[in-house]
This record gives C-alpha cells, structure tokens and sequence, in this order.
C-alpha cells in the first residue's frame, strides 16, 4: 500500500495518495451529480419554486429511486461508522442491537407511512407537523411537533460530518497541530454539499444515493468475503473479539464489553432496539423521504426489499470484530483511541490503495446524502410550521421554497459549528438525546393515523412530561470513564434495578399523561381543535383527487372530521 508524506500530514500519520485521489475524485463525480439533478424531473411550470418540488421531489420519486433514497437516508454515514465501533469497542448490546431494529422497523412502515403518504396527498402536507396541525387544529401542538423535529435532526447532521471526518483523519488530512488544516477539508465539502442542496434540493440526494449505496454494498461484500479468510476464519475472529471484550477496563474496573449479551442485558438490548425502531420513522427526514414517493405501493414495495440494507448492516457492524482480530490501531490525531476510525482504519490497513479509498469514498458520500435529507426535512419543519403559521401565513410557494433554501443553510451551517468548535462526544451524546426526544412525537403522529380519541392538549402535556423525563434521566447518565453527564441513553426504570433505554420509560409517561388528562379534558368538556381530515384520506391513493377540490364540493364543519 502506497503512501505519500504531504504537508498537510500529522507527523505519525502519512497521507495516502492514492486513496485520497480516488476519494476526491468520487467526490467531484458526485458533486456534479448533485448540480446536475436540478434539471432531473423538476415540474415545467414551476421549477424549484415550491416545497413540492425543492423539498419533496416533486413527489414523483417510483420504488427504485425510493429504495436507494430511503436507504441512503436511514443508513447514514454515521451508521457505518459508528455500529462497527460500538462492537469493536464495547460489544454486541450497544451495536449489535441495530440489526433487530432494522428488521422490526419496516413492518412499521408497511403499516404507518402508507397512511400518513394518503393523507399528505390528499392535503398538500409536506411536514408531519403539517399532519399534527391539520389532524387535530393546535397550533402549539403543531409547532411543539416542528421544533422537537428540528432540535433532534441537528446533532443527526452534526454526526454525519463525525463520519467525514473520521475518513480525512485516517487519510492522513489533519495535524494535531494546526486545526485549521483539520478542519479544512470539512468546511470545503459541506460548502460543496450546501451548495448543490440549495440548487437541487431533494433530487440531489435521490440521485446521489444511488452512487453511494452501490459503492457501500460493494466495499460491505468485498470486505466480509476477503477479511475473514485473511484472518484465519469466523472462529478466529470471534475468539479474539471475546478475548479483547472481557478484558477488565482500568478505567472502570469491569469488562470492556459484552461479547454475547447476558440476561442482566436483555431489558436493555430489546428496548434500545425497539425504542430506536419507534422513533426513526418519526425522525422528519424519514418522513420526507416517504412523502416524496408517488404512491402509496411505493411505500409498501420498499418496506418488503428495505430489509436488505439490514442483511448488509448485520455483516458491516460484525467488521468491528474482524477489527479486533486484525489488530486495528485507531488512533486520532491528538494521540487518543477513537472507536469512530476503526472501520476507515481497517480498510485502510488491508486493502489496495484504491479500494480503500472506494470504501472511504462510500463513507464520506453516505454523509453527503442523509446530511442533504435531514437539513432539507428541517428547513421543511421551520418554513411550513414556524414561518408560514406564525409569521407568513399569506407566504406563497415560491416564498416558501426561498425561506426553506435559506434554513437548510443555517442548519448545515450550525451542524458544521457544533462539531468543529465541540468535542466529538458532545456530538454523539446530543444525537442520543434527540432519539429520546423524537420518539416522544409518535402518540401525535401515530395516534392521529387511527383515531381523533385524543384531546390536543393532553398529547401537549404527554409530550412535555415525555421530554422532560427523558432529558433528566438522560442527564443522569454519567460515563464511567470521563465522569460526565449525557453518558448513554440506558438507565434502570425508576424504582428498579432493570436497565432500559430511557426513551421508552419517557414514552410510556407521555401515553399515560395524555392517556389520563383525555379523559379529564373530555369529562370537562374542554373545547377540542378542528379536524380536516375524513376516514377517505387515509386510504386514497396517486390518482385520487387532493382535497382542495373535496373542499369544494363537501365543505367541513368545524366539529367535523374523521375518526377510524
């Protein structure tokens, strides 16, 4: 493997020409692709110049374009990097647990998103805030929806910068020394990636998805076929892992890890994999990827063939093991172990230049596409739901596309802040936090799908009591190695010593809140919002007509609305 000193190179770490050529020049074909999409089935009349088109597509995307957005989308760059590490670093409890939760989410899909596609079309929703709004008439609701949408997708798109810069660091891009030349090569793509977001809008990670995922299941398959048998097989390779796992941490006094999962963790690992399949889909760039298909069967279609992106997932994050057998060395700039540049590192070590800087390639492009969705999803949230109904209600489509142009900037722009000027953990912390956060959104959402039972202000006051839960316990998790707060997302249930994933005790208080204050709220006859919504809407399909023209023919009443 070819190595070539640069200046910009730490002095233990060389830069590797080859692979960082052929990282650029990826990178540049995909930029390109990013422009270029502008042109890719945007409307003739209207261009970019709606939400529609800028930020969902043009709701046209059919099953292909979908599988490889949708994938590109949920499985991020962070994903690839950060399950491996989690295995290679503690074991299968805190990275393996991803797998089942993959599979678990898409009968989830199948069920949920369909319904929240028909009646989207049928309204023009382009936000699930939208949904909330419509559903049950509470601006506060609506707008508690959009921020905690928001607030959560920040440090999501902070961490897919965590990923590129994991890929430059093991390149050999950076200098303990000088966090200008570190930083660089970051603020450079993100500049890239803001500007052919701001051109293209949704299309652009449509298109690109279809390069990355190609090139990730390329690296993937390669990689689990040659690896293994460079090391002596699946025997070995288990064998070391467990080896290094129960190995007792000076810094902690116990194991490393957990090789296979005892039963003091079972509670821990089927929460933390349900809980995080609950809240994925309430994630708003989930949503936006959803609401940009054509049809309903669309929806349907990729969640019967999406469970091939799990099958590709379960034998990436079984490479943090084959990491431990190969002796991997993951060492950042600043001298330090950082689990996040295991799998870069190992491509790195075992591979041919230039297919090391395609695996590498594919990492830093699967940033690029779920980065471009998730500022897109958030300007979405911030222009629809923030601008429009508190500040523009008169604002137009064309307005509303500039003002969403413009947020998707801030967000990347914050996104870029947050990891150069924060420590790398605060990233990962804050992302676990978000997930919490999130799935305290779904009694809203989902509740909505199938029945108005709930009163707008108790699904209010179970949201707060749910955020409020989960950011304190949350807080209350101190990382046994450097003693501070945010230091995971398991904690026991109060009262008990069974460990859980805090989201689903805060989920649980949210259900039980609104659950309680309905019947309350009910029995005092308190005022309720208006519906806009019919049990029609959540069954119509691409060919059935939008309720601007239903509006006009069956006319609500302000009592009116569907409840299934």
């Amino acid at each position: 493997m070819s190595a070539v000193l640069l200046p910009m190179a730490a002095p233990d770490r060389p830069v590797n020409g080859v692979a960082l050529t052929v990282v650029i020049i990826l990178f540049l074909v995909v930029a390109a692709m990013g422009f270029l999409a502008a042109r890719w089935r945007a409307g003739e009349k209207t261009g970019l110049h709606s939400l529609d088109e800028w930020g969902l597509g043009g709701r046209g995307f059919g099953t292909w374009v979908t599988w490889f957005l949708l994938g590109g989308d949920l499985y991020t760059a962070y994903t690839f990097v950060a399950v491996p590490a989690a295995m290679w670093a503690t074991g299968a409890v805190s990275g393996f647990f991803a797998v089942p939760y993959t599979i678990v989410l898409y009968p989830i899909v199948f069920l949920l998103m369909s319904r929240l596609w028909s009646v989207s079309h049928r309204h023009g929703f382009v936000t699930p805030a939208d949904f909330v709004g419509g559903r049950y008439g509470s601006r506060v609701l609506t707008v508690a929806v959009a921020v905690t949408g928001i607030v959560a997708t920040m440090p999501y798109i902070a961490l897919q910068l965590v990923g590129i810069k994991s890929v430059l660091t093991v390149l050999g891009l950076g200098s303990a020394q000088n966090a200008l030349l570190t930083d660089l090569p970051l603020i450079i793509a993100f500049v890239v990636l803001a500007a052919y977001t701001y051109t293209s809008g949704l299309r652009a990670p449509a298109l690109i998805a279809v390069v990355k995922d190609l090139l990730i299941y390329l690296a993937v398959i390669v990689a689990v076929i040659y690896l293994p048998i460079k090391f002596g097989g699946w025997d070995n390779i288990f064998g070391a892992a467990q080896a290094k796992l129960g190995t007792v941490s000076q810094a902690t006094g116990k194991p490393a890890g957990v090789f296979i999962p005892g039963a003091t963790s079972y509670s821990a690992y089927w929460t933390l994999a349900l809980g995080s399949a609950l809240a994925l889909f309430m994630y708003p760039h989930s949503i936006t990827g959803v609401l940009a298909t054509k049809s309903r069967n669309t929806i349907r279609k990729n969640a019967a063939v999406l469970p091939l992106y799990s099958l590709m997932l379960g034998f990436l994050a079984l490479l943090g093991y084959v990491a431990i057998s190969a002796g991997t060395k993951p060492i950042d700039l600043n001298g330090t172990v950082n689990p996040q540049l295991v799998v870069p590192q190992l491509f790195l070590d075992h591979f041919p230049a230039w297919f090391a800087g395609v695996a590498l390639a594919a990492i830093a492009i699967g940033a690029l596409v779920p980065a471009a969705i998730m500022s897109i999803a958030a300007a979405n949230l911030f222009t629809r739901n923030i601008y429009r109904d508190l500040i523009r209600p008169d604002a137009d489509p064309r307005q509303e596309a500039k003002v969403s142009k413009i947020a998707s900037l801030v967000v990347k722009f914050g996104a870029l802040v947050f990891v150069i000027g924060m420590d790398q953990s605060a990233a990962i912390n804050m992302q676990l936090l978000g997930g919490i956060w999130i799935l305290q959104t779904f009694p809203a959402i989902v509740a909505g799908l199938y029945t108005r039972w709930f009163h707008r202000w108790a699904l209010f006051a179970g949201w707060a009591a749910g955020i409020l839960y989960g950011t304190i316990a949350a807080y209350n998790v101190v990382n046994p190695a450097t003693k501070a707060h945010f230091g995971g997302s398991v904690a026991a249930i109060p009262g008990t010593n069974i460990q859980v994933y805090i989201a689903i005790v805060a989920f649980v208080i949210n259900l039980l809140v609104a659950a309680v204050l309905t019947l309350v709220f009910r029995a005092m006859k308190l005022a309720d919002g208006r519906d806009i919504t019919r049990i029609s809407d959540y069954g119509a399909d691409e060919n059935d007509p939008k309720v601007a023209q239903l509006e006009r023919e069956y006319p609500l009443s302000e009592a009116g609305g569907a409840t299934l």
